[in-house]
């Protein structure tokens, strides 16, 4: 049985369960709950979150330095040989104090001791608190998942499993508030934490998967090469595999120096505020624009977030005969026509935006599955497998956290400055609602579109 085997994917994608139910609650749940339960207003709001939120994305990049240096690339030093070790333990024991800490911030978050003026500065050093776990966890196991490598069907296949319990993780934050409220919740958060930290330790470790790597890379030259020239092409490929001694150690800037990335990072970016912009609106549009009633909010979420786990083996399948770029193409341009129809909805259009949760889900899937897949491609080809995936992860979470803080800290107070609040109800403030929700989102997503297009990480698109 070989290493890929023995490690079912399901442990490693785990954890992208809790991670994902934590998300949902802090960047999309708590800026209507403050606003609704709290009475805080939404410049106070938007302004706070901006804060929180880049001082998370300012981490993120060194936070990835730190996980390169737990792995240790001096122990994939020897590209002869497969190595016996490395420092995975180190970064499992890293990322399980960081799971702790992140389930104290979300409970001191989200059941605040104190009201009031007081309530700013609480919800300030939770934040903080809070995200700083949620990034050092994030970092940590995507840089795991990224150093098992494999080529785009393999790579995608990572990538579904965490993105796929992630998003089963999403719709049981969804549900349960319904179900049972907060308390219920949180509570199961730090039961399913408990439990992917548990199946993460008995992951597939990235030494396993570059072992495997050399051992198919043997076998083909092998096949095709006598004597000397077999010996020399597998230490060429293992070299690719593992980071060879002469290379010094990735810089915080590395990426930035390679194009590819480059390439990748600003269609992610374009792409990732089309989406965080609805994520941080859809409550206030769902209340206030369709006005339909409480309970169907959850209803809204679960078809959204069920929708795109769904979707997940068809975007697989799309890979496997298109390849990575063209599904993500398609997944953005699926969604612009699905907001530019959700741009003509009002009060009573229920069952309408009902449709609209299920296709927007459908092509969130192809967002989550694609654009992580791309990086470690970029990552592979440019020779930084196996020393620098924090690096790159650590950027990339970067910009994750930069589109959830412009959404937030730009879109509501601009929506505050054109004359909506939460529960208003007049053709100008319902106006400026769409126009935030549907009409901002597409444009980005165009922008994005045409950029992939016209700049390809991988190949040529047309």
């Amino acid at each position: 049985m070989n290493a890929r085997g023995r490690h079912p994917m399901w442990r490693y994608g785990l954890l992208g369960l809790p991670l994902a139910f934590v998300a949902l609650p802090l960047y999309v749940l708590l800026p209507n709950h403050y606003a609704r339960s709290f009475g805080v207003p939404l410049a106070s709001l938007g302004a706070l979150l901006l804060g929180a939120r880049l001082f998370d994305a300012l981490i993120d990049p060194l936070l990835g330095r730190w996980v390169d240096r737990l792995f240790g690339a001096g122990d994939l030093a020897n590209a002869a040989q497969v190595p016996l070790r490395t420092g995975a333990p180190r970064v499992l024991r890293f990322a399980f104090v960081a799971c702790a800490l992140l389930a104290l911030g979300f409970i001191l978050l989200f059941f605040p001791p104190v009201r009031g003026n007081a309530l700013l500065v609480w919800a300030a050093l939770c934040l903080l608190l809070t995200y700083s776990a949620y990034s050092a966890v994030s970092v940590a196991h995507q840089s795991w998942g990224a150093r098992l490598g494999g080529d785009a069907v393999q790579r995608s296949r990572i990538v579904a499993w965490r993105e796929g319990l992630g998003l089963l993780g999403v719709l049981l934050a969804a549900v349960l508030p319904l179900l049972g409220g907060l308390l219920l919740s949180t509570s199961v958060f730090c039961l399913s934490l408990a439990l992917a930290c548990w199946a993460w330790a008995y992951a597939q470790q990235p030494s396993e998967a570059l072992a495997y790597a050399q051992q198919n890379q043997q076998a083909v030259t092998q096949a095709t090469q006598p004597g000397a020239q077999t010996a020399a092409a597998l230490a060429h490929a293992s070299s690719a595999l593992a980071a060879p001694s002469a290379r010094p150690s990735a810089a915080l800037t590395l990426p930035f120096s390679r194009p590819a990335f480059r390439r990748l990072l600003a269609v992610f970016v374009l792409n990732g505020i089309a989406s965080a912009i609805p994520a941080t609106l859809v409550l206030f549009f769902v209340q206030d624009r369709l006005q339909a009633p409480a309970t169907s909010e959850s209803i809204f979420l679960a078809l959204y977030f069920a929708a795109a786990a769904l979707s997940m083996p068809l975007w697989l399948r799309a890979v496997a005969r298109l390849g990575l770029e063209r599904v993500w193409l398609a997944g953005m341009l699926l969604a612009v026509g699905v907001f530019a129809f959700a741009s003509q909805l009002g009060a009573g259009d229920s069952t309408a935006f009902a449709l609209v949760c299920v296709l927007s889900g459908a092509a969130l899937g192809g967002d989550l599955l694609v654009p992580g897949a791309l990086l470690t491609g970029v990552i592979q080809r440019a020779g930084d497998a196996g020393h620098a995936e924090g690096a790159y992860l650590g950027w990339w979470n970067f910009a994750t956290k930069l589109n959830l803080a412009l959404a937030a800290g730009l879109a509501l107070p601009l929506l505050q400055a054109f004359g909506y609040s939460p529960g208003a109800r007049s053709a100008e403030a319902l106006q400026a609602l769409m126009l935030a929700y549907c009409a901002l989102p597409c444009t980005l997503k165009l922008i994005a579109s045409y950029a992939l297009f016209t700049h390809p990480v991988e190949g040529n698109l047309v």
